[in-house]
């Protein structure tokens, strides 16, 4: 696909579970971002990058910062860009409204969803969520409890699980 003509600010911030990079764009939208100090590997997350990427401040690190100094509802409000089919988009919404602390299986999320047989189409809304932890694709387990897959790594992954399940 040819790059859309948007203007996006790119903006790397260190947090415990190491430097977290987000991409948002001039609306303030998150549209990618990920445990990594490298752009490149936010951007690879995008199916359409924006075609004009600048480094600079974002609103939503505020809400990294808050988000890992105990306030897990700061990722909740900011808003996000996603494009995708109606299922994706569904799947991305329903991500946002598993609570803290209580994941779910992939197959209780393909069941939120409406489609209980579409556990793999549920990994794979998973799968290609960009603005991770915005949209916390983290709080989706195998059955059993094991972490299944993670595009930042198990160790955040388990992490941010931890994190959650203390608050």
């Amino acid at each position: 696909m040819t790059a859309t003509r948007q203007t996006a600010t790119l903006q790397t911030v260190d947090t415990p579970d190491g430097a977290f990079t987000l991409l948002a764009d001039d609306r303030g939208r998150v549209l990618a971002s990920g445990w990594t100090a490298d752009p490149a590997a936010v951007l690879a997350r995008l199916v359409s990058p924006p075609s004009d990427v600048r480094e600079g401040q974002t609103d939503a690190a505020a809400a990294v910062a808050a988000y890992y100094d105990g306030d897990l509802a700061a990722i909740d409000e900011v808003a996000v860009a996603q494009t995708g089919t109606a299922l994706q988009l569904d799947g991305w919404a329903a991500l946002r409204r598993i609570a803290p602390g209580q994941p779910l299986t992939y197959a209780a999320f393909a069941a939120a969803l409406g489609r209980p047989s579409a556990v793999r189409a549920a990994a794979s809304i998973c799968a290609r969520n960009a603005p991770a932890l915005f949209v916390p694709c983290h709080r989706v387990l195998r059955t059993g409890g094991a972490l299944g897959g993670f595009a930042w790594g198990l160790d955040v992954k388990r992490a941010l699980l931890a994190r959650e399940s203390a608050a």
